[in-house]
């Protein structure tokens, strides 16, 4: 089988692109994992640690081929309102990952969190799109609940 030990963010060397992959948010956070890509092709990604892949990475395969990362549409709640600043507080409090726009925000569905959404009186609307909330603070990568 195939294997990725490392990332790469440009294809500055033309090396030959072998497939892509579709993956969610929750699949792009990655360390060591058997993936199957769009054409098929199967691989094993071996990484030193884990790591948030971006849109527009790459897998480099050992023998230098490529597969390169596309965020995957998820379903998502689409929240707009009046009151997005407070919004953002209660999600944030909760630590849930959160894609913030000038006139929206975006959040993973969660029938809970749709609900604590309706009584701040956002306004509220399923969507398939793709996923990019914000890192995490410091630098640090990624926001995560508290399920860890």
């Amino acid at each position: 089988m195939k294997t990725s030990f490392k990332i790469i963010h440009r294809n500055q060397n033309n090396k030959e692109l072998l497939d892509e992959i579709y993956l969610t948010y929750e699949e792009r956070f990655i360390r060591r994992k058997k993936m199957i890509a769009n054409n098929g092709t199967e691989f094993l990604v071996n990484l030193e640690e884990t790591v948030s892949v971006d849109e527009n990475d790459f897998f480099e395969l050992e023998n230098g081929n490529l597969i390169k990362v596309i965020f995957k549409e998820e379903n998502l709640i689409e929240i707009k309102g009046d009151n997005l600043k407070q919004i953002i507080w209660h999600i944030g409090n909760r630590h849930l990952p959160c894609q913030i726009e000038e006139n929206r925000i975006l959040i993973q569905d969660d029938a809970v969190i749709l609900d604590m959404v309706l009584k701040l009186n956002g306004n509220v609307k399923k969507v398939n799109e793709k996923f990019k909330p914000e890192g995490g603070a410091y630098g640090m990568g990624r926001t995560h609940s508290h399920k860890h």
